[in-house]
């Protein structure tokens, strides 16, 4: 198939095109690198099957334009402001190139009939409540970066509904694994594996009661593409997790193993903090025969793996 990747040089984004790759799949990626890095992707470049790499916005309607010429089968639209920090201090470029960006995805789509699979996020539900979280979960999108996903999505489910156009919403929880960011804009698993190898203490915002469910990227990856090629899949939004969740408190003991090399640091922003993250995956086991296979321990080990050889 000719598929399409946004953000394709991104963390998720670059395990996706390597896992179309594996399966022979025609890629092309867009990305404007301004989250994403090129040499996420360098290892494809001599691939046969790895069409082209543009730099570029998806808010720019006449490249996406060009772009679409191609005729894809599939676009995997995975590119988006994603720094919740970011969303509250400009609301706008989240509106831009979550939701206007996501309009002319969609627009090109539509011409040509290109299946689209929108990556969406954990952070539209109501994570205040506790307790597993189903797609039936109640959504209240909490930061603007959260809005503006809302909003794609909305917008993608009216392109299904109104259109005709095939659309699938992917909603992966907390994603780890090699090729993630380990600074601030980073996930809490990179950060703390980063830091334990430099002999750092690792900081735990606030008293580390918080929980997350944390999916190994490669697992990520392989929902994301059975999502893009399954019939039953179109027209739903579907999670994707691990059903299980850690407290950060143990996850720091799970990678630094010496309580003393652990250190709980006021909250930057104690408002926005989660208390509990736990996905029901049911839905994707059931639609798609789907299940994560990487353990959190196993995962773990990979990403130090990567880490160390750097």
């Amino acid at each position: 198939m000719k598929i399409l990747v946004t953000g394709g040089a991104g963390f998720i984004g670059r395990w996706v095109v390597k896992k179309l790759l594996d399966e022979k799949h025609n890629v092309w990626v867009v990305d404007d690198l301004s989250n994403g890095r090129e040499e996420n992707i360098r290892e494809f470049k001599d691939n046969p099957n790895f069409k082209e790499f543009v730099k570029g916005d998806i808010r720019n309607k006449d490249l996406i334009s060009d772009l679409f010429k191609n005729k894809f089968d599939v676009c995997i639209h995975a590119a988006a402001q994603i720094n919740v920090q970011e969303s509250l201090d400009n609301p706008q470029k989240d509106f831009e190139v979550n939701v206007i960006g996501s309009y002319n995805i969609l627009t090109e789509a539509l011409k040509y009939r290109t299946k689209v699979v929108l990556l969406g996020t954990c952070m539209v539900y109501d994570l205040s409540r506790g307790g597993t979280i189903t797609e039936e979960h109640k959504i209240k999108p909490a930061s603007p970066y959260a809005g503006s996903k809302v909003a794609a999505e909305a917008l993608a489910e009216s392109y299904y509904y109104g259109l005709g156009l095939p659309v699938v919403i992917v909603r992966p929880f907390n994603t780890y694994g090699p090729f993630q960011k380990s600074n601030m804009e980073g996930g809490v698993v990179s950060i703390f594996v980063k830091r334990n190898l430099e002999g750092e203490t690792l900081n735990i915002f606030g008293d580390g009661t918080q929980t997350r469910d944390l999916l190994y990227v490669e697992d990520c990856a392989d929902f994301i593409v059975k999502a893009a090629f399954s019939e039953k899949a179109v027209g739903e939004v579907i999670n994707a997790g691990c059903g299980k969740d850690i407290s950060i408190n143990d996850l720091a003991m799970l990678i630094a193993k010496d309580k003393n090399k652990i250190k709980h640091v006021p909250h930057h922003h104690p408002q926005s903090e989660i208390p509990k993250l736990l996905c029901d995956y049911s839905k994707a086991k059931k639609l798609l025969g789907w299940e994560p296979k990487v353990s959190l321990e196993e995962g773990i080990k990979r990403l130090d793996d990567w880490m160390k050889k750097l």
